[in-house]
């Protein structure tokens, strides 16, 4: 069986996982643990955590129990109630980090719970703040503080020094195919990548690195960005030449959409064939997208089948 590691956060990562549980490999997802927004960021303060949110979503993605059990678990309670609009999901992973005391042990308590198939880590298990740096040097604290912005981001840290999980260094190295997914670039998929631990695990290893391009670029983070565009940030960290192949959307976006997309400071991300050819980077191109609540996302089906297509024809 194939191994597959995939990098996100958030609702790009839970979305495409949603199509890969479907297809017969073996997937690590690796999530990042450093939001400190809404329910999440009230929690970290609170009992001094590192980010639940996104570990959970990711686990309600990955999850085979009936979609009424996972309504409880995403279940959230009204903002002016005294649970101040926390889910059920966050406050059950809250209470299992301060019975077990870390995610090592409390992942599998709640994964056996929701029949999670294939594996959760997140990148690292300290309690990290991201900062963002701006073009000028300015620097921006706090996940969501950088989200909010809506500045170009030169350069990303930790405000302290952070240990990659080893898991997801054992992981990168037996895997078959790395993926980075959809999402905010610069806080969904880049926090795992400006770890050095992590940046030399990924080069080490053997597997071919696939990324599944935005649908759309993000208002004031990357404006006007190509494919080729996406792929030189992850490869400021990573190394020129890392990404062997990106899937992209080819097909245009029905105007309604479109236009909603443009009220929102948003634009098709428009694939620059010719460069990712000059730089040896394989486009797997294909109508990607679909509309779900009035909002456009990566068909989770359709993505995770050109993904799995993509290991099986490098594999034949």
């Amino acid at each position: 069986m194939f191994k597959a590691v995939i990098f996100g956060g958030g609702s790009g990562l839970s979305q495409l996982l949603k199509g890969m549980v479907n297809f017969p490999w073996d997937v690590t997802s690796v999530v990042s643990v450093s939001d400190n927004g809404k329910s999440t960021g009230a929690l970290r303060k609170e009992f001094a955590i590192p980010a639940v949110g996104d570990i959970t979503k990711v686990m309600m993605a990955m999850s085979k129990k009936p979609q009424a059990v996972k309504d409880l678990f995403m279940y959230r309670f009204d903002q002016n109630s005294s649970l101040k609009g926390h889910s059920i999901k966050n406050l059950i992973m809250t209470a299992l980090l301060e019975t077990e005391g870390d995610f090592t042990h409390s992942i599998p308590i709640l994964a056996e719970l929701l029949d999670i198939k294939g594996s959760i880590f997140p990148v690292t298990e300290d309690n990290v703040d991201l900062v963002g740096i701006k073009d000028d040097g300015t620097e921006i604290m706090g996940e969501s503080q950088i989200t909010e912005a809506r500045s170009k981001i030169k350069a990303l840290r930790y405000d302290k020094p952070v240990t990659a999980n080893p898991r997801v260094l054992k992981a990168l190295k037996e895997a078959d195919l790395i993926i980075f997914s959809s999402g905010s670039l610069i806080t969904s998929i880049m926090p795992h990548i400006i770890i050095p631990e992590i940046q030399e695990a990924v080069r080490k290893s053997k597997a071919k690195k696939l990324y599944v391009c935005n649908i759309l670029t993000q208002p004031g983070e990357t404006d006007d960005f190509t494919v080729s565009n996406h792929i030189d940030m992850l490869e400021k960290y990573l190394g020129r030449g890392t990404i062997d192949a990106v899937i992209a959307n080819d097909k245009e976006l029905p105007k309604d959409l479109r236009l909603f997309a443009n009220s929102e400071g948003k634009d098709p991300v428009m694939i620059d064939g010719l460069e990712l050819e000059n730089r040896n980077i394989e486009l797997i191109p294909d109508r990607i997208y679909s509309t779900e609540d009035g909002s456009i996302r990566h068909d989770s089906l359709k993505t995770a089948y050109l993904m799995f297509s993509y290991i099986m024809d490098q594999n034949k």
